[in-house]
């Protein structure tokens, strides 16, 4: 089974993620959990470090804003390129390693998923249509589809009060998470497999009901 969250910043995904392992190691199932976010999966990663290796001047230092990153996404072929990458590292890991490890009936947890991207894309790249594009459309065939999706929402005043208490290092804008909280709202209201959870519920209560939907 492999079960997604997704949700703003400070809603709970992390506790709730950290609870079900739990839960389904005391049942004596393997668990993996998964992070993932497009342009900084592993292969991306791997990818940067060599480039900063050789070029320093021309690859950003930080996963943050910053006037180097906005330069060098403001050339249309590197944004071209640094997506494409990105898109192909997100089917090798999708396509192949999520359904390897479902082959040997690993439980996966993944701590955001394909729609946490398409967000972030749209959001910093609106000028690319990113969901037009062909290897867009393969990363959709070829990932497979979670059994539950759970996708945890707080009102944008309770995230970014959230995210102060935790010290995030680089947390969204009031503008932007309200632009994330619409696409969330949207994403479960049109997908049968999306769960939308109130993260201003307690945590017990929140867990209680994660664990009677994936048993299921």
């Amino acid at each position: 089974m492999l079960i997604a969250f997704s949700g703003l910043d400070g809603a709970g995904k992390s506790t709730q993620i950290d609870l079900l392992k739990s839960y389904f190691k005391q049942s004596g199932e393997t668990v993996k959990l998964f992070w993932s976010r497009g342009g900084y999966t592993p292969g991306m990663q791997a990818l940067k470090n060599i480039m900063r290796k050789s070029k320093s001047s021309k690859i950003p230092s930080n996963h943050g804003n910053s006037k180097q990153r906005d330069e060098s996404f403001s050339n249309p072929t590197v944004r071209k390129i640094w997506l494409s990458l990105a898109i192909l590292d997100l089917i090798l890991y999708y396509g192949i390693y999520l359904r390897f490890k479902s082959v040997f009936g690993v439980r996966v947890i993944c701590d955001r998923y394909i729609f946490d991207t398409h967000i972030d894309f749209k959001l910093n790249f609106p000028q690319e249509n990113v969901e037009k594009w062909l290897l867009w459309k393969l990363l959709l065939f070829f990932a497979p589809r979670p059994k539950r999706h759970f996708v945890l929402t707080i009102p944008v005043e309770e995230s970014i009060r959230r995210s102060a208490l935790k010290d995030e290092p680089f947390p969204d804008s009031e503008e932007v998470l309200e632009l994330r909280l619409k696409d969330y709202l949207t994403f479960v209201s049109e997908e049968s497999f999306a769960i939308h959870i109130d993260g201003t519920k307690g945590i017990d209560d929140i867990h209680t009901f994660i664990t009677e939907e994936v048993s299921k």
